[in-house]
């Protein structure tokens, strides 16, 4: 469901130029530095990372975006960010991407759970069990 496979089809033509993939809570990670930067902070702050790895000309990433930005402002315990994977095409293979959008969970800079697809639904429901997991568990060291 909702899933791109392909690099770029349409160089040039800056049809997709003006989709808005940041805004509400979702921080937009354009180097590594700021990807480790958000990452460091969230191990601070005890808070679990929701990361979409997503592209401009992909319609399902450009379709569930403006649902992203409402899950960031509705789980504002959360760290939503944003990689473009065009903008850090090595960074992105280092995470084994193979379509978009990808959702990555991650406690501790690590990975807890994963979702690949524009599925509303099914990121909602993820988003609920990581929030219900996350306040059962002692924040307590």
């Amino acid at each position: 469901m909702g899933h791109c496979f392909s690099k770029k089809l349409n160089d040039g033509d800056g049809s997709d130029d003006n989709v808005e993939f940041s805004g509400g809570n979702v921080h937009l990670i354009t180097t590594t530095e700021s990807w480790n930067e958000k990452i460091s902070e969230a191990k601070r702050e005890g808070q679990i990372v929701v990361a979409n790895f997503t592209a401009s000309w992909c319609g399902p990433c450009r379709m569930i975006a403006p649902f992203y930005r409402e899950l960031s402002e509705k789980y504002t315990a959360l760290m939503f960010l944003t990689v473009d994977v065009d903008e850090l095409p090595e960074f992105s293979t280092s995470w084994d991407i193979k379509a978009t959008p990808t959702f990555f969970f991650l406690r501790d800079g690590q990975q807890i759970d994963k979702l690949v697809g524009a599925n509303k639904p099914e990121l909602q429901k993820k988003m609920t069990a990581i929030v219900d997991s996350s306040t059962l568990t002692p924040c307590q060291k």
